[in-house]
């Protein structure tokens, strides 16, 4: 297989393997711009973190569809985008996300390096999980979103205690045998899921240019579409389940 990925990698002419080969540079930056992320999240400038791990969320959303479109997978066979953006997830989605909720004072303290620990475990568990998504394309239990979790500790936040809990419920809701929707890939209300999540990305760059000093309206929309990402399949399912 190897060999007939190089003889077709051969025929194809050096501006497109270039163009290609960008597309993988293009998701490393991801790479560098989490560093940034650590480097405001280190000076506890919150708000400046979440802006650079949401300027690696777009990087992530759209490094697949442009590599879909120059078959990136063909024309460079020797380089995996698959794992390189499963690495570049780890660093934004769990890493950055795990020092910021360990060093932030939202959780109790003495607890703090160990729910830091159980967070980067979990999400590091969680992405080598072959299991990761369902057959529909649903995520199979909390799908890793450190950064989202994050967010919404430093929107909401609790109590200490309250935050501790929810980190641990969300590291063992990791592996749990429940769904999320993928707002992207889940065919099943895509209009409904992608319009919320248009919103959700209004509210959110809303609530980080303020520092997170909304008001109710925001902060209970933002949780209102939280709660359908994780509920609506269980939701959809439960009402099929009296229909039948």
């Amino acid at each position: 297989m190897d060999q007939i990925n190089q003889q077709v990698s051969s025929t194809v002419s050096p501006a497109k393997r270039v163009a290609a080969f960008s597309v993988h540079v293009f998701t490393a930056l991801g790479a560098g711009i989490a560093l940034l992320a650590l480097l405001e999240a280190v000076r506890e400038h919150w708000a400046a973190m979440f802006w650079w791990l949401g300027a690696a969320l777009l990087i992530d959303a759209l490094d697949g569809p442009i590599a879909r479109r120059l078959d990136v997978a063909r024309v460079q066979p020797n380089w995996s985008g698959d794992v390189l953006d499963l690495v570049v997830d780890f660093v934004t989605y769990v890493f950055v996300p795990a020092y910021a909720i360990t060093a932030s004072g939202l959780v109790l303290p003495l607890a703090a390096p160990l729910l830091g620990i159980g967070v980067a475990v979990s999400g590091a568990l969680y992405f080598a999980d072959r299991r990761m998504k369902s057959a529909d394309n649903h995520f199979r239990g909390f799908p890793g979103l450190w950064n989202v979790a994050a967010f919404y500790l430093f929107l909401l936040h609790p109590a200490p205690a309250v935050s501790s809990l929810a980190v641990i419920i969300l590291i063992v809701a990791t592996f749990a045998p429940f769904h999320v929707v993928h707002p992207v890939r889940v065919a099943r209300l895509r209009w409904l899921t992608l319009s919320l999540m248009a919103i959700w990305a209004v509210l959110t760059v809303v609530a980080v240019a303020n520092d997170f000093d909304v008001g109710v309206p925001v902060k209970s929309a933002l949780c209102l579409i939280a709660a359908y990402v994780v509920v609506s399949d269980a939701a959809i399912k439960l009402v099929r389940s009296f229909k039948a």
